[in-house]
């Protein structure tokens, strides 16, 4: 029988890369571990049960657009989004602090308050404070709750990143109150800076002493260069605490990750296998196809002959194409799931190689691929 109670083992670490399980009362989640994004409550064009098959162990949700729809009413009604969408294992959700940022034109933000958003359906004003962003993400019933946060847009103006780090702490505080003691469930706290290192340590020194039961990078991969983002992850992600996972969020690429992972990361999430998936881009050992491609036309074979979920082994990458170019749904539905699924197959790649000790050899051979 599962633990009830919320922990993280290091297993293993090869220079700064780490192997990990978080535990969990519905699963163990192995890391390095990537997220795929259910935004709404579902994985774009994927069935819940398909999302098992790719050896996913927890999915993302989001607090300000499941306010909106369904609403905490329908949500606790069903006792959560795990009954609500069929999916039983742990489920992680974002605050709503990346909508304060990507819905800049639609909120305003109030230190005491929080963020004053103008809904982008009905224009219904909503006040997601610290304590709602909670309280939301209790009605989801999440496994792993983030604290509400300013995420700044890209930029180097201290003045903006110092601000948005004091709001950000000051609603963590609020957050870990309004969360209380509960060891089933973790709550995350999240760090900002932008690239700035000195800020950068000032917000995890801030958070570390509030204490959480995890720490993620927030304020990254909004734009920066790739280099960059890996240079800061390199002079801060060690000041984190060792027995607590690391989180990067909204990351990325395999190529991302795979950098991140080489800083001592534990988590990742990102939309894009599946919204790439619907513009008929896949990911593959191969590299990145872009299936729309008219050299795709008569190929024969499948983006992956060992991927037996939904018989993806048995279409062609000529069929594909000929889907993308009939704009019938099955293509983006077959493409994201075989994205889906690779990058399982990569996470469980770069576990093995830390855990033989190889990851070096790993890093280097991939970390260019897919660029």
């Amino acid at each position: 029988m599962l633990d009830s109670k919320f922990s993280f083992e290091l297993l293993a670490q090869d220079e700064k890369a780490r192997l990990g399980k978080i535990y969990t009362s519905r699963g163990v989640i192995d890391t390095p571990a990537f997220m795929p994004v259910g935004t709404q409550g579902t994985v774009k064009g994927i069935f819940t049960d398909d999302i098992l098959k790719t050896g996913t162990q927890i999915i993302l949700g989001n607090t300000y657009h499941l306010l909106l729809r369904p609403g905490i009413e329908i949500l606790n009604n069903f006792g959560g989004l795990h009954s609500f969408m069929n999916w039983q294992k742990p489920i992680l959700t974002d605050s709503g602090g990346y909508q304060i940022m990507s819905l800049s034109k639609f909120n305003k933000i109030d230190l005491n308050l929080g963020a004053i958003f103008k809904s982008h359906l009905d224009g219904k004003k909503i006040i997601l404070s610290p304590e709602k962003s909670i309280q939301i993400q209790k009605a989801i019933n999440s496994d792993i709750v983030m604290v509400l946060d300013e995420c700044p847009k890209q930029t180097s103006n201290k003045k903006i990143l110092s601000e948005a780090i004091n709001i950000s702490t000051h609603w963590a505080k609020r957050c870990k109150i309004e969360f209380g003691n509960n060891n089933s469930k973790a709550l995350f706290g999240i760090t900002q800076g932008g690239l700035d290192k000195e800020l950068r340590i000032e917000s995890i020194d801030k958070l570390i002493e509030i204490g959480f039961d995890g720490y993620a990078m927030g304020g990254l991969a909004v734009g920066e260069k790739q280099s960059d983002m890996f240079q800061i992850l390199n002079e801060t992600t060690d000041l984190l605490p060792k027995n607590k996972p690391r989180y990067l969020m909204g990351v990325g690429t395999p190529s991302d990750i795979l950098g991140a992972v080489n800083e001592g990361i534990d988590m990742f999430d990102c939309v894009m296998p599946t919204r790439s998936g619907r513009t008929g881009l896949a990911f593959t050992w191969e590299g990145k196809l872009n299936l729309k491609n008219s050299k795709y036309q008569k190929d024969n074979t499948p983006l992956d002959n060992k991927c037996r979920i939904k018989d993806l082994n048995k279409y062609s990458k000529s069929y594909l194409n000929h889907l993308i170019k009939a704009d019938e749904m099955l293509a983006s539905m077959l493409i994201s799931l075989h994205n889906i699924y690779f990058y399982q197959q990569f996470m469980l790649k770069i576990r093995e190689n830390i855990n033989r000790g190889t990851f070096k050899n790993f890093y280097k051979k991939y970390i260019n691929f897919f660029n």
